[in-house]
């Protein structure tokens, strides 16, 4: 069984000054899910090599099991170091592909030809997408078959606006992802911030939030066991 997991390359928090990328947990919770079920993954970013870290994922508060475990596995240091590009990655050589968020995809993933390609194709051979936090706001421009957006008519969820208001990045972000799911016709929906909630649509997996991204991966294990 092989996926793909697709990681930001922008570091930028917007004009702030701060630096962005992905999220902690979003990657070591899924990378583990996935690896000690036997899974051959490969780690892929638009610029390759080592994708930026949230540096507010790394504080102590931010820190879980997965994460922990990651900090003492030098193999998985050595692969999130030495990630494909994302030009090199095609949707048959994977049975599936999973995005991590952070703030980072909003920016680069979201507007990325190579990644609408990517989740266009895999999506459309019926392969299981699963995108988690912000990462669903890499289906901004994102088509399904017939044309629509891809969330029209589906239920989704995705970074909720109020969790963006308690991070106080409502005005930074340049969308948020809650208003883009429901512009682009998604049937939004979402759990209580910060607690675990995932939304399936076929074989198109949602995540709200960090706490999401675990479930979310093993949501995707189970669509590929059938």
């Amino acid at each position: 069984m092989k996926i793909a997991m697709i990681l930001t390359s922008h570091d930028e928090l917007g004009t702030t000054g701060k630096k962005t990328g992905f999220w902690l947990e979003e990657f070591a919770g899924p990378y583990y899910v996935f690896q000690d079920a036997g899974v051959e993954l490969t780690l892929a970013s638009p610029k390759g090599g080592q994708p930026p870290l949230d540096p507010a994922s790394d504080v102590p508060s931010a820190q879980t099991a997965a994460t922990e475990r990651f900090k003492k596995d030098p193999a998985a240091q050595q692969a999130l170091a030495h990630t494909v590009t994302l030009d090199t990655i095609k949707a048959a050589d994977f049975d599936a592909v999973f995005y991590p968020g952070g703030h980072g995809p909003l920016w680069d993933l979201a507007e990325d030809k190579q990644s609408i390609s990517l989740l266009e194709t895999a999506y459309a051979a019926g392969k299981p997408v699963a995108v988690v936090c912000h990462a669903p706001g890499v289906l901004r421009h994102v088509k399904a078959p017939n044309g629509d957006p891809l969330v029209k008519g589906k239920p989704v969820t995705g970074f909720t606006n109020t969790e963006e208001e308690a991070v106080q990045l409502t005005n930074v972000v340049p969308f948020l992802v809650e208003d883009m799911l429901k512009e682009n016709g998604g049937t939004y929906s979402k759990g209580a911030d910060w607690q675990p909630y995932v939304v399936t649509a076929g074989n198109l997996i949602t995540g709200q939030n960090p706490a999401s991204s675990e479930p979310a991966a093993q949501e995707m294990l189970k669509q590929l066991s059938k």
